[in-house]
């Protein structure tokens, strides 16, 4: 699928209104491209393990808005763009084009909004799901070398364990600090006996690495059905069996079928790296699903919502074991006596 892509440079301070803005005239989710600081909330509901170098805050703000090209209908007449599927009709992007700068002067009478500018250009789905890739590089985890498939192994090491990761459109590549956490608790805990369940499998690295560590079998859930192939893959990569690693699309809090399918009192780890009010409403649920004796451990935490999580496992009738921390991020484990 390809689209057309409006992107206007202005100001940060100008952003809400020019969105809400084109809101009104049809133009909805836009990509805000600036260099202000993330909020401990933001960083939170982004809950995402790559992003670019921070930089230096410089007032300048890029809003992206992609518009459908119409397929088989070639490009206007006189226009350098294809046809575009807008507001349930079919326009010229000259014509489009045209509207937002339209709203762009409007705004521009009440307030500033710098340059103003717009640049149109075509992309395509393939370009938003390979962007990433420019920002994710072969990395270790202790003594575990994180590599993706487009990279040579830089330093080999006959001594440290290599995880080929893909994470494709599902998350996790083991940058975060919330992967990382997770990934040292599971090496504490797992022995050759352990049964894993990873709530929130995204990519499989938490599943995949617990086999590596030596765990005997692992199972995985996941509310997004991208997981599922980034999954196939990067167990394929790793040479991990389908016998050792299963996993199901579904929300195991609300639907008693997939905690059918997962079975109960049969692990003896449980991991959950979401976000803390997820794992809130999870806690009591996932009781269910652990041996007595396993172990549960969580991250996704933002530092100021470790009480909330603590006090949910607690309340849930678990033994808290420790409570780790990297950068802004916590994790809790948990044991079921």
């Amino acid at each position: 699928m390809k689209w057309l892509k409006f992107k206007i440079k202005t100001i940060t301070e100008a952003e809400d209104v020019i969105i809400s803005s084109l809101y009104d005239i049809g133009l909805e989710g836009a990509q805000i491209e600036d260099k202000i600081p993330l909020t401990a909330w933001e960083k939170e509901q982004m809950f995402v393990d790559i992003l670019p170098d921070q930089m230096e805050d410089d007032g300048v703000a890029y809003l992206s808005f992609f518009v459908e090209e119409k397929e088989g209908q070639g490009k206007a007449e006189g226009s350098n763009y294809p046809l575009l599927t807008y507001g349930g009709k079919t326009v010229a992007a000259e014509e489009l084009l045209l509207h937002i700068q339209a709203v762009l002067d409007e705004v521009r009478e009440f307030m500033e909004i710098g340059e103003g500018s717009i640049l149109v250009e075509e992309t395509e789905d393939i370009d938003w799901i390979n962007n990433w890739k420019q920002y994710f590089h072969q990395f270790m985890i202790d003594d575990v070398l994180v590599i993706p498939s487009w990279e040579e192994i830089e330093h080999p090491d006959q001594d440290q364990m290599v995880l080929h990761i893909d994470p494709g459109t599902a998350f996790g590549t083991g940058m975060h600090d919330t992967t990382q956490l997770c990934i040292r608790q599971l090496r504490k805990y797992i022995t050759p006996e352990t049964a894993l369940l990873d709530v929130g499998t995204g990519s499989g690295i938490l599943a995949i690495l617990s086999l590596m560590f030596g765990a005997r079998k692992a199972v995985g859930t996941d509310l997004d059905p991208c997981a599922l192939e980034a999954v196939r893959e990067n167990m394929a990569a790793n040479g991990i069996s389908g016998d050792d690693f299963s996993m199901i699309i579904g929300n195991i809090i609300t639907e008693k079928e997939i905690q059918d399918w997962v079975g109960y009192e049969c692990y003896d780890i449980v991991v959950a790296n979401i976000l803390a009010e997820v794992l809130v409403l999870l806690t009591p649920v996932i009781v269910s699903q652990l041996k007595k004796g396993g172990i549960y451990i969580t991250s996704g935490i933002i530092d100021d919502k470790e009480d909330t999580v603590r006090a949910a496992v607690e309340a849930a009738g678990l033994e808290v074991l420790e409570v780790t921390y990297q950068g802004e991020w916590v994790s809790v484990t948990a044991r079921k006596n």
